[in-house]
């Protein structure tokens, strides 16, 4: 069809069909004009506008029934032909507005919408929005005069009651949406934007609908959620947009105190005029307060994201432009918003970020002294029910609890102090996070787990950083929650409170929690260290910027402060371990008033000593122990370089802990002494041991002459002794030579403490120098055992040497059978070695001066040789402890380790022979070491005083082992056997035994080959028989072939006697599978 460009063309083709719609109201006419206006260009139809909207609007206007049919189709035709023209002038405008809306218009009398196809109500309520949109420029504005009040009225209550009523979401979603673009709040960027004066004129007139648009919007929004999401996101957008108009802060403040008085004939209609004066706004604020509680909390948890996501954007809306009128609402609106920053949908989470930091940015709480009052409320009433909340939630519950806790603490930010300078704000926080903060404190492990000198001794220096690094902090198991998370948000809310609060007030707070009861110490240690990390702006997140920064003097002075109570000696020393002997070490220094340290100051808080300690009891002190020490490492983070003018106060109470035998406080205090390396700049620990050593040893000195103090002193000798090097020891010699001449003037008291002092000099000494002299000495033996080897290979084997072997043969058979030569010639061909020896021993003993160190391990042995006899056995068992390292720092000194050998000898037997079973395991832990050392020194006296001891105590207590169950493995008697039968192998390898004694050990141990035994018995024995393999293979190979032997040996030639062995032919029986193991093994030597 051709198009008509020009109005006179239009009008010619429009006309027939105009007139025929006019006398005709009909579909197929509607029809007709609908596709003649198809070829009519926009211009000229904007020409035409009112002409042709004539006929449409007549088959509106007449009276009587019409068919729906025909006026979906007039409907639809009206919106086509305004969707291509504008219009212009006011009175078709409302007009047209008017008639739009009767199409919708209930029966009279009824309060809901008419009856009508769900088609005509889709097509009324387009054509009304076409409409809005096609009204040009300010003849939009025609409409929102008091004198349409009435018109705007009754549009915005037929478009509520379909948004309610109807069942079909889109009918629901089209009337919001024309809802929105009627009250001037249109998403799309077409519309003029109004000036200020416009848009308080349009809010006067919006003022008269609220109720309404508000109650009916709160229905939609809470209404079934079968209904889908995009009706409620509708609904919710229009909410704010209207509320945001009609009480925006800039509106109402320009509001004047009386009402102005309208015209006369215009006096009905000042009566539905609203006057949003100061009582208005604070009665309608009130009643939305109510509106947006149940908003909030249907929203905030709908199963859709989008609806929580336009719940962001309303608390946004709201808060920027309300902040004002509707303070009291924000009380549910920041809950929802800050509940939602851990939303499970990342764009809500983010846009909760974003609108968060934007509130933060624009300084909205900081200016608005009503808002953060509402904020502190909030926060009180959600700190006095925190406790109640942990208790009764699920884990993802507290998670939502304390990010709303949290969430709060950042939106006041710079205005914390609001909450902090109220006593009762103040006091329920604190005691809130001391109730949740509670520690399960009823694991026995982290009593039991103890440390044992040798596992640390023995360790690189250099390993050691690098591993305490990988887990610094100890796992913390708390009484009301498990999730890691939880403890997480904890600290950022102290780290918060921390940076944004008065520290001075803060520290002073919580350090009166820590002093009032042992019931809030652990708790108020750990917000206490947060505080500090937080003030210092460590690991905190905040939405906003302080507004004084801190000042360093006076964090080190709350530093220095919360370090003096730390450090004080009843928080220090707490009773960890039933030991007896640590309990009377941390009473005595609770009650002697003694200082360990430069600047400690006594307390009044000291536990009574007839107190009944509990294992609770003790849990709950190793974790205050370790969170203090924890809290010195953060105190070091914190100052860094600084701290190093705090180590005088600090080093030595730390270093004390690392030597404690509770591993979990050991552990944390190496942990702390790494941040203390790595805040104050040295590299390693030994670094800064070896650089503040002079101060600690002062100290250590001291504190030896201290009764109370004793234990402790030893406890920081032996950290430093364990992690730093050889230059360390000039510096301690003159105290080891104190607790040397100590121990020399009494026996009796303090013995174990000392002992534990030389211990630990002894483990650095071998740490330092036993390997280098040890792989020095093996060295040497290999070269001589290496040339001597060569030496015989070089030489050829003659007839005379042949000869001379079997002569000696019958002349040492006849010895043996009694048939002895004469003594005259036997004395003549004896050579005594020793004789010849013994001169050049003395000489080179008395010509060879021994190095510091060495000098040291022997004074120390001399001292051990008398206490082996003490009747305490845990001090027998520590003296056998530090004579095995003494004999092995003594091990390359030859000259002086035999004598000392010689004269331990005696004491050492009978702790070997007549003792307590744990003493006997450990000397012979002892004879092992300085059978390894000392060689055949040994020999006679280990044959003739130990050796049959041994070998009656294994032959007695083989029976019993062999019935014995699984339980058997974990008695003393089996580790005795075991120990013994492990040792005894080297034993008579290192001694060189002699032939007889070699036949006692192989017939004690020969029993243990049994199937019988327990299988590490076996396992030991069989390790017996291989060492003597190399002792003496032929008749080690006699002794397990007369038990059980595989084979036939058929003599070389039929002059010989055949060759018969008891355990040929035998049958299988309990020795065989380890005989047979053993004979292969000793023929895989050869």
């Amino acid at each position: 069809m051709a198009v008509f460009d020009t109005p006179q063309e239009a009008f010619g083709a429009l006309r027939p069909v105009c007139v025929q719609l006019t006398r005709a109201q009909t579909v197929e006419n509607v029809a007709r004009l609908q596709a003649h206006l198809a070829a009519v260009s926009a211009s000229a139809l904007q020409e035409l506008q009112e002409y042709v909207l004539f006929p449409l609007r007549f088959a509106l206007k007449v009276p009587g029934p019409k068919q729906e049919r025909l006026v979906q189709s007039v409907v639809q035709c009206i919106s086509s032909v305004l969707a291509a023209t504008c219009v212009k002038k006011q009175e078709l405008l409302q007009e047209l507005f008017s008639e739009l809306c009767t199409c919708l218009s209930p029966p009279s009398g009824s309060g809901r919408p008419a009856p009508l196809s769900e088609e005509l109500k889709l097509a009324v309520i387009q054509a009304l929005h076409t409409l809005m949109h096609s009204a040009y420029g300010d003849v939009i504005l025609s409409l929102y005069q008091p004198s349409t009040l009435p018109l705007l009225g009754f549009a915005v209550s037929l478009l509520l009651g379909l948004a309610e009523h109807e069942k079909a979401q889109q009918i629901k979603i089209s009337a919001l949406k024309c809802l929105q673009v009627l009250v001037l709040q249109c998403d799309c960027q077409e519309h003029r934007h109004l000036d200020e004066d416009e848009a308080q004129q349009c809010g006067d007139l919006f003022a008269s609908f609220l109720p309404g648009i508000s109650i009916t919007l709160s229905r939609v929004i809470t209404g079934d959620i079968k209904q889908g999401h995009k009706p409620t996101v509708s609904a919710i957008r229009l909410f704010y947009l209207i509320v945001g108009s009609v009480m925006a802060d800039a509106q109402l403040a320009r509001i004047p105190k009386n009402k102005e008085k309208l015209p006369a004939e215009q006096s009905r209609i000042s009566e539905l005029m609203v006057h949003r004066g100061p009582d208005w706004s604070k009665s309608t604020a009130e009643k939305l307060s109510l509106v947006l509680h149940k908003m909030v909390e249907f929203s905030s948890v709908h199963p859709h994201w989008k609806v929580r996501l336009e719940l962001v954007e309303l608390v946004h809306h709201l808060l920027r432009n309300c902040s004002q009128s509707l303070v009291d609402s924000f009380s549910h609106l920041l809950k929802a918003l800050v509940g939602l920053v851990n939303d499970e949908n990342s764009e809500v989470q983010s846009r909760c970020n974003e609108v968060l930091q934007g509130i933060a940015e624009q300084r909205i709480v900081a200016q608005n002294r009503a808002l953060a009052d509402v904020l502190s409320e909030n926060l009180h009433s959600l700190a006095t029910a925190l406790p109640r909340l942990m208790n009764s939630q699920d884990d993802t519950g507290k998670v939502s609890t304390l990010s709303l806790f949290l969430g709060y603490l950042k939106l006041l930010g710079p205005k914390i102090n609001i909450v902090l300078n109220s006593t009762s704000h103040l006091h329920r926080l604190s005691k809130a996070l001391m109730q949740v903060l509670e520690l399960d404190v009823t694991d026995v492990k982290i009593v039991e787990d103890r440390r044992w000198g040798c596992e640390s001794a023995c360790r690189p220096s250099g390993s050691l950083q690098h591993g305490v690094q990988k887990g610094r902090r100890q796992k913390k198991y708390f009484r009301f929650f498990t999730e890691e998370k939880v403890l997480q948000l904890l600290q950022q809310v102290c780290r918060v409170l921390g940076y944004y609060g008065n520290l001075y007030l803060l520290v002073d707070h919580f350090m009166g929690l820590y002093g009032e009861s042992g019931m809030y110490r652990k708790q108020a240690a750990m917000v206490l260290n947060e505080l500090i990390a937080g003030a210092a702006g460590v690991g905190v997140d905040v939405l906003q910027e302080r507004e004084v920064s801190l000042n360093t003097d006076d964090l080190k002075g709350s530093i220095t402060s919360i370090l003096d109570e730390y450090t004080d000696q009843a928080n220090w020393y707490l009773i960890t371990s039933i030991d007896t002997e640590e309990i009377s070490h941390e009473r005595s220094v609770q009650h002697s008033g003694l200082t360990p340290r430069p600047g400690a100051c006594s307390s009044i808080l000291l536990p009574s000593p007839e107190l009944h300690v509990t294992t609770r009891t003790m849990n709950s002190n190793i974790w205050q122990i370790c969170i203090q020490l924890e809290g010195v490492g953060c105190f070091a983070a914190v100052l860094g370089k600084e701290f190093r003018l705090l180590l005088l106060s600090a080093l030595y109470p730390v270093l004390e802990k690392a030597g404690d035998k509770t591993l979990l406080i050991s552990e944390t205090a190496l942990g702390t002494l790494v941040d203390i390396c790595e805040a104050c700049s040295y590299d390693s620990l030994q670094r800064l041991i070896n650089e503040n050593s002079d101060y600690l040893v002062n100290g250590i000195s001291l504190n030896l002459r201290q009764l109370a103090h004793q234990a402790h002193a030893s406890q920081v000798l032996d950290t430093m002794l364990r992690h730093s090097d050889a230059s360390l020891l000039p510096l301690v010699e003159d105290v080891i030579q104190d607790v040397l001449s100590t121990l020399d003037q009494s026996y009796n008291n303090q013995t174990s403490t000392f002992l534990r002092v030389l211990h630990s000099v002894m483990a650095a000494l071998v740490q330092w120098f036993g390997s280098s002299c040890g792989e020095k000495h093996r060295q040497r033996q290999a070269a001589e055992w290496q040339s001597r080897t060569l030496s015989q290979g070089q030489q050829m084997v003659t007839r005379q040497e042949v000869e001379r072997f079997f002569l000696d043969y019958v002349r040492q058979k006849q010895i043996a059978e009694g048939n002895l030569p004469d003594a005259g010639d036997e004395e003549a061909d004896e050579i005594p070695p020793l004789a010849k020896l013994e001169p050049n021993d003395s000489a080179t003993e008395g010509e060879t001066s021994l190095p510091s160190h060495a000098q040291l391990a022997k004074d120390v042995m001399e001292r051990c040789i008398h206490l082996l006899s003490d009747g305490n056995l845990r001090v027998r068992l520590k003296v056998l402890d530090v004579l095995e390292l003494c004999v092995t720092v003594l091990h390359p000194h030859g000259n002086h380790l035999l004598p000392m050998a010689h004269r331990v000898w005696p004491a050492l037997v009978t702790r070997l022979i007549s003792d307590d079973p744990l003493a006997v395991l450990r000397a012979f832990k002892v004879l092992c070491t300085l059978a390894q050392k000392c060689g055949d020194f040994l020999r006679q006296r280990f044959s003739k005083d130990v050796l049959p001891k041994l070998t009656s105590s294994l032959l007695s207590q083989a029976p019993a082992s062999a019935r014995a169950g699984p339980v058997y493995n974990h008695t003393l008697a089996f580790k005795l056997q075991l120990a013994v039968l492990q040792g005894l192998g080297s034993l008579c390898e290192k001694l060189d035994m002699g032939e007889s004694d070699l036949n006692k050990v192989a017939d004690a141990c020969l029993i243990y080959l049994s199937a019988k035994q327990p299988m590490k018995l076996q396992e030991a024995a069989q390790s017996v028989f291989l060492h003597l393999m190399h002792v003496d293979p032929d008749s080690t190979w006699l002794l397990l072939n007369e038990v059980c032997c595989p084979h036939q040996y058929e003599p070389p030639h039929t002059s010989l006697r055949p060759v018969k062995l008891s355990g040929m032919g035998r049958q299988r029986n309990e020795f065989t599978d380890n005989v047979l193991l053993l004979l292969e093994r000793l023929q895989q030597r050869e």
